[in-house]
């Protein structure tokens, strides 16, 4: 099985410990996982302000990078659903169909929900857009952190709707894009959780600046890092 991170432009300029978090998570599962420097930004913020054909050539190289891997793995569910879903338009659809959104990975192919992780702390989980509409993640996170030991799952109100990120809407439409990180920042706080997580660091960068103005207490954690932490080792 030959696997590749995509690791993502967000995490690899502010998360860094995300995608370590997902070597450490696979390798603890017996996954060797490679990390093509030649790797770049999908696409995303490109395409979805309409410069299509500026996005064109990052889906090709995307393509060219990965196209040695059977599966590429991304902590992303934003990133991963542009590939997915768009870079097939774009005419690069060689590694579109290889490409997984982490919690897809361990469920649908490694097929393993309980990955050995443990922390112990009470964690709220938020859906975000990207995985909840166009990947259609389903429960598949709730699962994984359902067997997570020591780890008490906290029902969030309103987790279904947007956290207000939306990529660039928050630069165009700033006050609705508080508004709405405030709606979710407010439910958050309600499940007395000490943690929330998602699957897409930039909606948890939205989240943890609006908890972090609240000066709540909640701490913004990606569900990989959740997953990686073992005994004696919490990320």
């Amino acid at each position: 099985m030959r696997v590749a991170l995509f690791v993502t432009c967000v995490n690899d300029t502010l998360y860094p410990r995300t995608g370590q978090a997902v070597v450490t998570l696979l390798e603890r599962l017996g996954v060797g996982v490679d990390f093509p420097l030649a790797q770049s930004c999908c696409g995303q913020p490109q395409f979805n302000t309409g410069y299509r054909r500026e996005t064109v050539p990052l889906a090709r190289r995307y393509a060219e990078v990965f196209e040695e891997y059977e599966y590429i793995v991304t902590p992303s569910g934003s990133c991963a659903a542009m590939v997915r879903d768009n870079h097939p338009k774009l005419g690069a659809k060689g590694a579109a169909a290889r490409t997984y959104e982490l919690t897809e990975f361990l469920t649908d192919v490694l097929e393993v929900t309980d990955v050995g992780a443990y922390y112990p702390h009470t964690v709220t989980y938020h859906p975000t857009c990207h995985g909840l509409r166009m990947l259609k993640l389903g429960d598949r996170p709730r699962r994984l952190l359902q067997a997570v030991q020591g780890l008490e799952l906290r029902e969030l109100e309103g987790a279904e709707e947007c956290c207000g990120f939306g990529g660039t809407f928050a630069v165009k439409n700033p006050d609705v894009s508080a508004a709405m990180g405030a709606d979710k920042a407010r439910h958050i706080e309600d499940t007395g959780a000490s943690a929330v997580c998602t699957v897409d660091n930039s909606c948890l960068m939205h989240i943890g600046g609006t908890l972090s103005r609240r000066d709540s207490g909640v701490r913004p954690v990606h569900l990989a890092e959740i997953l990686a932490s073992t005994e004696g080792d919490v990320w």
